[in-house]
């Protein structure tokens, strides 16, 4: 479908016409100094081309403005509205990026590595399941910061998330109320039904300004429920030259008690993940949360116009232009090639100082005949008069 952004722009066309109404006419000038010949070739000129000149020249320039104005008006292209897939489900992940998750307890692909790197890869996994859901991202360490907002760009979500490094919110301490606080605050103005915080840590609350149990009434409060997942094993060997190989629990400082308050207070549930499976196992769990229904939003695809008005009005301005520079090049070229035989005004005047000449050459024949004629009658006269006497 056709539509103008700007349709008001359209009143403007009319300003040309309103200047040539108004615009005077402006008195020819009379040269002072008549010339007949040039005169009537002028007045020849005037007739047949300068009122055609003039008028295709004004509508050049009117078509010109109102193509200009057309461009203006900014003509859109509008596709029919395309329905964008939703679940109705708003999820916001609150990922813990302390110091503490560099720990290497986990295993992946037969190989041990850190918490976070383990995380990352079984969230990619989980995001890919989220076609048509809003996905946000939380991380928290000393503070609390929003790292990506919820929206239905899930690569936009992941790259953020592979892009996340440990220390980024501070290394030394971790803030779980202030990373709850932050979610509920972005999830409040989303459906009570829809609202959904998935929170994992592998430590304790021991920095920001909320204690997570106060975050879990605020999140109650605003209708969020909030399923917490704490990371980490239960045990791990550590080689030593004093020691030998000595056990020890790397998840001591994980406050299960203070997570599975939080998930039950918000009609959530708490799950501990001891390894890489049980991580991947949770997040199948979560991602059969039952959708809500939300409005269908659409999207209607626009391609804009107005190029091809402006570049239009473009070549109708330049085209007369280049017509006119092509018409001094031939006439110059046509004056060139006749100057080798002369001007026709200096073939006139030649014709005429020949004709001028040979009348004077007639003239003095005529005289010279006349004389003759009368030396011969004087001479018979002469001869006459002696013979008689």
């Amino acid at each position: 479908m056709l539509e103008l952004k700007y349709p008001l722009a359209l009143a403007l066309t009319v300003i040309p016409l309103v200047i040539w109404l108004l615009q005077k006419k402006q008195p020819q000038q009379v040269s002072r100094i008549r010339t007949p010949l040039f005169a009537s070739w002028q007045a020849i000129q005037t007739s047949h081309h300068a009122s055609g000149k003039a008028l295709l020249t004004k509508i050049l320039l009117f078509l010109t403005w109102s193509l200009l104005v057309l461009a203006a008006a900014r003509p859109q292209w509008i596709d029919e509205p395309i329905k964008l897939p939703i679940s109705g489900r708003d999820l916001l992940l609150s990922i813990d990026v302390s110091g503490s998750m560099e720990e290497e307890d986990l295993k992946l692909g037969g190989q041990p590595v850190n918490r976070l790197v383990v995380v990352k890869s079984v969230i990619n996994e989980f995001l890919k399941k989220r076609e048509g859901d809003r996905v946000g991202l939380v991380l928290f360490g000393e503070n609390a910061y929003l790292q990506t907002p919820l929206t239905f760009d899930l690569k936009t979500v992941t790259h953020m998330l592979n892009e996340t490094e440990i220390g980024l919110a501070g290394a030394s301490r971790t803030a779980i109320g202030d990373g709850i606080g932050l979610a509920v605050k972005r999830l409040r103005e989303r459906p009570e039904q829809s609202r959904v915080l998935i929170l994992l840590t592998d430590g304790r609350n021991n920095s920001g300004e909320l204690d997570p149990i106060e975050a879990a009434k605020l999140a109650k409060h605003a209708g969020v429920k909030i399923y917490t997942i704490g990371v980490g094993a239960d045990e791990a060997f550590r080689q030593s030259l004093l020691f030998g190989t000595t056990r020890f629990n790397p998840s001591a400082e994980l406050d299960e008690q203070t997570l599975t308050q939080v998930a039950n207070y918000t009609g959530g549930k708490y799950f501990r993940a001891r390894s890489t499976q049980e991580l991947a196992q949770i997040y199948n769990i979560l991602d059969e949360l039952e959708p809500v229904e939300d409005e269908p939003e659409t999207y209607r695809p626009v391609q804009e116009l107005y190029y091809y008005p402006a570049l239009l009005a473009l070549i109708i301005f330049v085209l007369p232009m280049l017509f006119r520079a092509l018409t001094v090049i031939s006439a110059r070229k046509n004056y060139s090639d006749s100057s080798n035989y002369g001007s026709p005004l200096t073939l006139i005047q030649s014709a005429k100082q020949k004709d001028f000449s040979g009348v004077q050459a007639d003239s003095g024949n005529r005289v010279v005949s006349a004389s003759q004629n009368s030396l011969d009658s004087q001479e018979m006269k002469s001869g006459g008069s002696g013979h008689v006497s």
